[in-house]
């Protein structure tokens, strides 16, 4: 191999690590994942998945030029690239369910076919937009007669449970992901969710008789259950009944969060809203961004507006779960370019997993060709106390080019953060903001877009 360079976090699965040259992602299948590759491949599944756009589209592909010394009875997959890798303690409620469903419906269609699947990680899953798409072809593999569902287990840890935490408590279990990231044991939950909550049929079998099966932890009984002749139309049976009680699932306590109608409630005229908008349109106009990063992208406006004005592909950032929701089922109604994802800017996604290479951070995985971050420094500065050169330098550390939002301390929304705190921002000034901006950057327009001061800076980072 002399071009690719190996994707650390792939070494979970021997039978194919993944590759990358460029915009390019490939996978180095073993003799051994070649045998059931292309057995499953044989089946027509893949075939059908594609057609759905369930599955990743991959092509065999030429050896010689990158693994000349690669074994003969070894293959070499092409994989579609994916726009944005994200993981599951990113996502909102409405992601983590249709990935959830995603993950039943395929294997429902490849039971049909005589396949199953080997797992049920939630990580083989990611998104074009808001549109769950599988990318593990290699988790496909022949059913053996008889068997039943290898990957239930971690189908509850890493979707059911994490939903049902939202659902029957109201908890949203981004945090608890992250800093678990094989998802919530059964157990555990099971300890949460008080009793008159467990009350059903689904609740009683998923969740309390596994919780006391794991906590038995009886090497008979797994024995036993192993020994169990298992009908494929049971098997089909037990998906079909986790699809229904999935697709019934909503969060629990649903209210208005605090920025869910930011974008309709403002405290700006629609002649501010519209310049504004008019700003960000000119931006993209000029630049026509493959990749826009939007921080604090509340439901998706100027992502919006951005997409409608040559931006290719937009990923928002936003801590608000309300605002994500709204702005997830708003791509799913017109069809946006758009991928809203749970982020705290204080906190971002570290690297860690294995090695702290598993799982990317946010700056492991930049590549934007522009960002905007509209309303956002204040909550940084004031809101959670970091230096305003460091939000700055982070900002524009994100892409080439970008649109900062200023917001003074006579606008409403700053004096609302000031309200109950002392203030000790000496320096949060647009002066101060302005003179750290032009010492990494170089201003190509500014504008001034409501009464109150707020104003729109667009910059292109100096090169090093």
């Amino acid at each position: 191999m002399n071009k690719l360079v190996v994707e650390p976090g792939s070494f979970r699965d021997p039978k194919g690590r993944i590759y990358y040259e460029n915009d390019d992602v490939y996978r180095l299948v073993s003799a051994a994942g070649r045998t059931e590759f292309e057995y499953v491949r044989n089946t027509g599944l893949f075939e059908e998945l594609n057609e759905k756009r369930y599955l990743i589209k991959s092509e065999i592909v030429s050896k010689a030029d990158w693994f000349p010394d690669a074994p003969d009875d070894s293959i070499l997959l092409r994989h579609e690239k994916i726009p944005f890798v994200s993981y599951p303690y990113e996502w909102s409620f409405s992601f983590l369910k249709a990935a959830a469903l995603l993950h039943l419906d395929i294997h429902l269609i490849a039971l049909e076919h005589g396949v199953t699947l080997s797992d049920a990680s939630a990580y083989n899953v990611q998104f074009c937009g808001c549109n769950p798409i599988f990318i593990d072809v290699l988790s496909f593999r022949k059913l053996k007669k008889g068997e039943a569902w290898e990957g239930h287990r971690q189908f509850c840890e890493q979707f059911l449970n994490p939903l049902l935490l939202t659902s029957k408590l109201g908890v949203k279990p981004n945090a608890w992901y992250r800093g678990a990231q094989e998802g919530i044991s059964t157990p555990e939950l099971n300890m949460l969710v008080p009793w008159y909550k467990k009350m059903g049929w689904n609740m009683l079998t998923q969740v309390v008789a596994q919780s006391m099966l794991q906590n038995t932890s009886s090497k008979n009984a797994a024995d036993a259950l192993t020994q169990i002749e298992y009908p494929v139309s049971s098997f089909k049976k037990s998906l079909q009944q986790m699809r229904s009680w999935i697709s019934s699932l909503v969060p629990a306590g649903v209210k208005q969060s605090e920025w869910q109608n930011y974008s309709d409630e403002h405290s700006y005229s629609d002649d501010e809203q519209r310049a504004k908008s008019m700003f960000i349109a000119r931006f993209s106009s000029k630049l026509k961004p493959e990749m826009l990063w939007d921080i604090g992208c509340n439901s998706g406006d100027y992502s919006r507006i951005a997409l409608q004005n040559g931006t290719n592909y937009s990923v928002g950032f936003d801590f608000d779960h309300g605002a994500l929701e709204k702005g997830y089922h708003r791509v799913l109604k017109e069809e946006l370019s758009f991928q809203p994802l749970f982020f705290d800017g204080a906190n971002p996604s570290p690297s860690q997993g294995w090695g702290e290479t598993e799982r990317r951070g946010m700056s492991g995985r930049k590549n934007a060709s522009a960002v905007i971050a509209l309303a956002f420094i204040h909550h940084m500065v004031i809101g959670r106390n970091i230096p305003l050169e460091e939000v700055i330098l982070w900002l524009t550390s994100l892409a080439p080019q970008g649109v900062i939002e200023f917001i003074p301390k006579s606008d409403p929304m700053v004096k609302e953060l000031l309200l109950l705190r002392e203030d000790i921002f000496e320096d949060y000034s647009e002066e101060h903001f302005k003179s750290i901006l032009e010492r990494h950057s170089q201003i190509h327009a500014a504008e001034t877009v409501t009464e109150s001061g707020r104003r729109l800076y667009w910059f292109e980072k100096k090169l090093d």
